[in-house]
C-alpha cells in the first residue's frame, strides 16, 4: 500500500458537515442555480460549516453569499444523515428555516452559484436530476409538514468549557 493510501486507510470517518436554508414566500422557495460536482443542478443556500463558526453563523454566511440575503433562521427542520452515491461522500445536513431579508442593490454571488430562483413545490418536483440531491425537496416536504424543531436544542460549546 502506498503512503498515500495507507494516510487515508488510518484517519477517522468523518462526514462533512453542512447547512441549509428553508426560506419561503407565498408558497415559493428560494433556490439557487449552481455549477457543482461536474454539472449544473439546483440547490437550497447550502455549504459546509467552516472552522470556529456555530450551526447558525454558518447558515447565515451561507445564504448571504449564495443569495444576497440577510438569513434570520428560526427554527430547525431536521437534521439529515446522507450518503450521497453519486460523489461518494457523506454529508451531515442541518436545515433551518426563517425569514430573508432582501438585498438593497447588485449583489456579487459566490463563484459557482448561476442565479437565484423561487419555485414552488410542484416545480422543485419537476426537477428531477437537476436537483442536487434528494434532500433538496426532502426538506421542504418536512418544513410544509410542519416539522419544527427550537434552536435551544443547538449547543455551541467553547473549547475551554
Amino acid at each position: 500500500m502506498n503512503q498515500t493510501a495507507e494516510s487515508a486507510a488510518e484517519r477517522p470517518w468523518k462526514p462533512n458537515v453542512t447547512v441549509a436554508a428553508i426560506i419561503e414566500r407565498d408558497g415559493h422557495f428560494l433556490l439557487v442555480e449552481e455549477e457543482a460536482d461536474g454539472g449544473i443542478f439546483i440547490n437550497q443556500p447550502a455549504g459546509h460549516l467552516e472552522p470556529g463558526e456555530t450551526l447558525l453563523e454558518a447558515a447565515r454566511r451561507e445564504v448571504r453569499e449564495e443569495t444576497g440575503y440577510e438569513f434570520k433562521p428560526q427554527t430547525l427542520i431536521g437534521v439529515y444523515l446522507y450518503p450521497n452515491p453519486r460523489v461518494g461522500v457523506t454529508y451531515l445536513r442541518f436545515c433551518f428555516a426563517g425569514n430573508a431579508r432582501a438585498p438593497a442593490g447588485d449583489v456579487r454571488l459566490d463563484d459557482g452559484i448561476l442565479r437565484t430562483l423561487w419555485l414552488n413545490r410542484a416545480e422543485i418536483a419537476e426537477l428531477g436530476t437537476r436537483l442536487r440531491s434528494e434532500l433538496v425537496p426532502r426538506c421542504v416536504d418536512d418544513y410544509l409538514s410542519g416539522r419544527r424543531y427550537s434552536l435551544e436544542m443547538l449547543m455551541h460549546l467553547s473549547a475551554t468549557e
